[in-house]
């Protein structure tokens, strides 16, 4: 009598490269809304889990710790914000074409990482304190020389009014555009470059020479 062959089992495909990296950015997205939204110590990790719709435990293949994840959200969008801002400073651009560029460039960025902008704007103080996350300082220190250096410039090349407070001029248009994470959607009317040249109409013609 003839014997029944045993059915073939195989072993579950591991994800590929590509697979896995793109589940790796769909987390670390979904953390970014959370701590977004709820503040990074009042979030868990089960929170984070219970958003991506798995495990508390799963999250572990993918990540050691919240801690973790926040510094990968903030070190990812950084490096992008440095990638354009070190381009527009290389490019031998007049300090009016720097400002406007440096602004459209940030615009993008909010575009990109809305969450992590978000996040940056309510937490670096606070995170900045622990050695893990001193590049945040480093980040603000690098960022406040380049606005800085580029209104000076504005100014002595006659380009910005001679009266102008730079230290005041950076504070509040660093300040008016980071806050835009907080009511800016991707994909909504205006495109982040409209955005952009709506703020630096209002901006520079407070602080242009008058002709």
């Amino acid at each position: 009598m003839p014997t029944k062959k045993k059915p073939q089992v195989t072993a579950p495909k591991k994800p590929t490269a590509a697979a896995a990296q793109a589940r790796r950015s769909e987390l670390l997205g979904t953390a970014a809304e959370v701590f977004a939204e709820q503040g990074y110590n009042a979030t868990t990790v089960r929170a984070i889990a219970d958003h991506a719709g798995m495990l508390a435990g799963s999250l572990y293949y993918h990540f050691d710790s919240k801690e973790s994840m926040l510094e990968e959200i903030l070190r990812t969008f950084l490096d992008e914000l440095w990638d354009g801002y070190d381009a527009v400073l290389a490019s031998g651009l007049g300090p009016r074409e720097t400002l406007e560029a440096l602004v459209t460039e940030s615009f993008r960025e909010i575009d990109r990482h809305r969450a992590a902008v978000a996040i940056y704007q309510k937490e670096s103080r606070q995170l900045a304190a622990q050695d893990r996350f001193a590049f945040l300082a480093d980040s603000q220190r690098r960022f406040e020389k380049a606005w800085l250096s580029t209104l000076e410039q504005g100014v002595a090349r006659r380009v910005f009014r001679a009266d102008l407070d730079v230290r005041l001029t950076y504070r509040f248009v660093r300040d008016t555009v980071w806050v835009a994470a907080s009511w800016y959607r991707p994909g909504g009317q205006h495109s982040p470059e409209e955005i952009a040249r709506q703020y630096l109409s209002m901006v520079l013609d407070g602080i242009a020479v008058r002709t």
